[in-house]
Formats: structure tokens, C-alpha cells, sequence
């Protein structure tokens, strides 16, 4: 990890639970973002399994412990050590993307929750921004019971900013070329 490590500049990481084909989309669209996917070892193991055997050296791709299965699976370990290597490196202001859709958008058992927000370093970090992305018609709001633990997890290390948006609005603007790279959500 420390051999791959890619330095990622202020202002531009992104941070996802839930979200990751919009999270793709939006730093495809936007090249001033980035993911954990977009940085060389993230893409090279992204959508990858792999596990071994007790009795042997072999690796395996198929018959592997899913993610929930076993926490101690190689990639459900290998993506807890290369997020912590990410949320280390954050610095400026943070994009996390969360999905309004359901009824529990932050999860503190998820890779961001359990993982990420911890290696946050507030001498680093400005703001966190989190962005509810939401489809039409259904109720999504940043006083979301789960959203408010996530924001005393944060506060007072951190500042924090909730927005919504609707994803029919962020793709808008990601079809739209004569919009500059920032968010779509301003």
C-alpha cells in the first residue's frame, strides 16, 4: 500500500456509502474528483475477489466468504487498509456521498462510518461535506435520524455540510459540458 500510495489533492477526495456507481459517474465526469477507485491501486483491485485456503497456498476467485460472511475476508481487509490509507491522506474540504433513497443513508458499520470518518485528521480536514442523493418523490432530509449521529461523530472536530440533491439533477449536470469541474449540487 505504501508503494502505490497516490497522493490525491485538497478539495478533491470523494467518499461514498451506497452510492458507488453515482460516485464513479460524477469523478468520471468531473476529473477535479477523485475516489479510492480512481487512484491506481483502487482501480486495479476494484470489483476483484480473491481468497485463500487454510491447507494451501492457492488462490481462489470463486467460493470466497462474501463481504458480510466473514470480516476477516481478504477483500473485505484489503479495502478496510486501502480506505484508512485514503481517509489519511484527506485534506481541505471532503465529499461524502450517501444515498437519500433509504431509510438509513449513514451507516457507522460501513467502510465510511467504521473506517473512514476515523482516520479523518482534523488538522487536515476543513469541512465535510455530505451530499444526500435522492430520486424524485421520495422524502429525503439532512435531520435524517442516522444523518444526526453521523454529525455528532464529526462535530467538533470537524465542520460539517448537508446537502440534497436529486439524482436527476446531478446527472443533468454531468451530461452538461459547458458546466465547469465542481459540484452539481451548488
Amino acid at each position: 500500500m505504501n508503494t502505490a500510495k497516490q497522493k490525491v489533492p485538497c478539495n478533491e477526495m470523494v467518499f461514498w456509502s451506497k452510492t458507488k456507481q453515482m460516485a464513479h459517474k460524477f469523478t468520471q465526469a468531473k476529473k477535479c474528483f477523485m475516489t479510492l477507485e480512481d487512484t491506481l491501486l483502487g482501480f486495479i483491485m476494484d470489483g476483484l475477489t480473491w481468497c485463500g485456503s487454510q491447507d494451501g497456498n492457492d488462490t481462489y476467485t470463486s467460493g470466497c466468504p462474501n463481504w458480510n460472511t466473514c470480516e476477516q475476508n481478504p477483500v473485505r481487509s484489503f479495502w478496510s487498509r486501502a480506505s484508512a490509507h485514503f481517509a489519511e491522506s484527506a485534506c481541505g474540504n471532503v465529499t461524502a456521498m450517501l444515498n437519500g433513497s433509504i431509510d438509513k443513508p449513514f451507516s457507522a458499520k460501513s467502510i465510511f462510518g467504521s473506517v473512514e470518518i476515523k482516520k479523518f485528521n482534523p488538522m487536515k480536514i476543513n469541512y465535510v461535506n455530505v451530499v444526500l442523493i435522492g430520486r424524485e418523490n421520495y422524502p429525503m432530509s439532512c435531520k435524517n435520524d442516522s444523518l444526526q449521529e453521523l454529525e455528532k461523530t464529526l462535530i467538533p472536530k470537524f465542520k460539517y455540510t448537508c446537502t440534497t440533491v436529486l439524482l436527476s439533477t446531478i446527472l443533468k449536470c454531468l451530461e452538461d459540458p459547458q458546466k465547469p469541474c465542481g459540484p452539481c449540487w451548488d
